[in-house]
């Protein structure tokens, strides 16, 4: 709990100065709302039953008093809620660049059991709710303690007796919110979770709109929408339940308490224990007394609404990522390219091994092709090169330095991949040629696009290399898009290349063009390619087959077809296909 509470006074820190004005702002407000009554008091009272001679002039006095006091208040206010707000969409933002900091550091297990969709939620809905709670929170207990503290003693100093039995009314207000509030609580948590559950599905079902439209599964993905939307709906009801209920009955408190003032005030005056102006005071200050009430039991709700977000903030915030830096990494320096993998073995979340005690070598400078039937792991090696994946044994080096001890961003830097699924990202054809090599020039992407055999089909387009791509490249064919890609990796320039069946998704004419590309990239680099179509890889340096056991076959196109086994199995199937 007291961590907690560090950590989110920690937020505040950055923005001390304006949290102090803001609650010095908020200090004067409701001091100002105490002293307003009085005033009308002075006026009511000591001023026109006493009729003075200088009764005009001290109503005049008194109302220019209360009009500045007013002003000063009216400023304070708009200071509250100006710059209030702006403080708490302030913390917001830093909130939201710590989750979204955090996501980009995840590992790809992480996203391989987790909906973006809930992520999504957490770093938008979430965020937003935690700014109006860091915002009013402290802003709305300052205001209302003052307040109802301020007006019971002013209620204590005009009628004791009666201020005893409207502070009755305060254990039964207190019990009542308690047991609603936990209500409130539980549907707010759980209609969170319920957004999470429609953000993932409206994202899986968006992304894959080409899917559903092509198979006419429009209906099947609205049935599951409706699902979630119900499920969400259901939570908000109960939500809905539990708050009409809170503040019907805190409501029906602060009807009963003028009445009780109306009923007792009543008999005091006739008792002569009170005057018809304290009897107004006092009728004005219940509303002083019940109102905060009535606030405190609406911030709370506001407690519980940041209390569930920040939760949900920690708790992906303390999800630390599976692999990240060793505490003594190094940089890698002039990488040469030499790669190694010794008696490596691989699961993905303790299931099947994909590969046990797998052992190859790969000298710099070498183009080495990885072929065999589908699931034997080819995919997966490629990823645990870079670190997307950690091996449960074993250990992988480039350059005789093992992978673990070097920095994830440097050995990162120094291989490039190629993939199947290119992924494009929303802006121009330059921008994304670009993003292998942040602030380069445009004379470097359009070297880049050269080499890659994608300038003259850029030049051709109505922009050039500020044409759009639209979502995820859609306004470009597959063989421009993978142009696109391969420049982005020129760009980058790494010494270890992988191409991971980079041209299998592509026609006969764009796969040829695509290859050329691909032949020009790998020169003078290590180069790894995982081929679906082992014709492409016929003039590799060196052919390793993959098998459930490991590397089951090892050496060039000729010499595997001539042993006429798995290898020469695949080619000849291929060739059929």
């Amino acid at each position: 709990m007291f961590k907690r509470f560090f950590q989110l006074v920690s937020f505040y820190k950055p923005y001390t100065g304006w949290f102090i004005a803001d609650m010095a702002c908020a200090l004067v407000a409701s001091a100002t709302a105490l002293i307003l009554p009085l005033g009308v008091r002075h006026i009511t009272q000591n001023v026109l039953e006493g009729a003075a001679a200088d009764a005009p002039r001290q109503i005049l006095t008194t109302g220019l008093a209360l009009l500045a006091l007013a002003l000063l208040q009216a400023l304070c206010m708009y200071f509250l809620d100006y710059q209030g707000h702006h403080m708490g969409a302030k913390m917001e933002r830093d909130m939201r660049a710590n989750l979204f900091r955090h996501c980009q550091e995840m590992s790809f297990s992480y996203y391989d059991s987790h909906k973006v969709g809930d992520l999504m939620s957490r770093i938008t809905a979430d965020s937003l709710s935690l700014a109006e709670f860091f915002h009013h929170f402290p802003e709305d207990v300052v205001v209302n303690s003052i307040k109802l503290i301020g007006a019971t003693l002013i209620l204590f100093a005009i009628n004791w007796r009666i201020t005893l039995v409207i502070v009755a009314f305060l254990p039964f207000m207190v019990i009542y919110t308690l047991r609603f509030n936990k209500k409130m609580a539980a549907a707010l948590s759980q209609g969170r979770e319920r957004m999470g559950d429609i953000n993932a599905q409206l994202e899986d079902s968006l992304s894959g709109i080409r899917v559903v439209q092509s198979f006419t599964n429009e209906g099947v993905e609205e049935g599951k929408f409706r699902t979630q939307n119900e499920r969400f709906l259901e939570s908000r009801r109960r939500g809905y339940q539990s708050e009409a209920q809170l503040y019907c009955g805190m409501d029906t408190f602060a009807s009963l308490m003028p009445i009780a003032v109306a009923v007792f005030g009543g008999f005091a005056i006739l008792q002569g224990a009170m005057t018809l102006p304290d009897l107004l005071l006092f009728i004005m200050y219940v509303n002083y007394f019940s109102a905060p009430v009535q606030s405190l039991v609406n911030t709370s709700r506001l407690l519980q609404e940041g209390r569930t977000g920040f939760a949900r903030y920690w708790e992906l915030m303390e999800t630390a990522p599976e692999i990240q830096d060793a505490p003594d990494a190094q940089d890698l320096q002039n990488v040469k390219g030499d790669l190694e993998l010794k008696n490596v073995s691989f699961s993905y979340d303790g299931g099947d091994s994909v590969f046990r005690g797998l052992n190859v070598s790969i000298k710099a400078g070498e183009y080495v092709a990885l072929v065999g039937a589908s699931g034997v792991g080819k995919t997966t090696l490629c990823s645990l090169l870079p670190r997307f994946y950690q091996p449960q044994e074993g250990e992988i080096l480039l350059d005789g330095c093992p992978v673990e001890s070097c920095t994830l961003r440097s050995l990162r830097q120094n291989i490039g991949m190629v993939q199947q699924d290119v992924y494009l990202f929303a802006g121009t054809i330059a921008e994304n040629i670009a993003y292998g090599k942040p602030g380069s020039t445009r004379e470097e992407v359009i070297h880049a696009a050269r080499q890659a055999g994608a300038h003259e089909f850029i030049e051709k387009l109505p922009q050039g290399y500020d044409t759009d791509v639209g979502p995820h490249g859609v306004r470009l064919s597959g063989g421009q898009q993978q142009r696109i890609s391969i420049a982005r990796v020129f760009l980058k320039d790494p010494p270890v290349l992988i191409f991971d069946e980079a041209t299998s998704a592509l026609d006969a004419h764009s796969e040829k063009t695509v290859q050329r590309s691909l032949e020009q990239l790998a020169q003078r680099r290590t180069t790894l390619v995982i081929a679906h179509r082992l014709s492409t890889v016929r003039g590799a340096g060196r052919i390793l087959v993959l098998d459930e056991d490991g590397v089951c076959e090892e050496g060039t196109h000729e010499e595997l077809m001539a042993q006429g086994g798995l290898y020469a199995g695949l080619y000849q199937t291929s060739l059929e296909v």
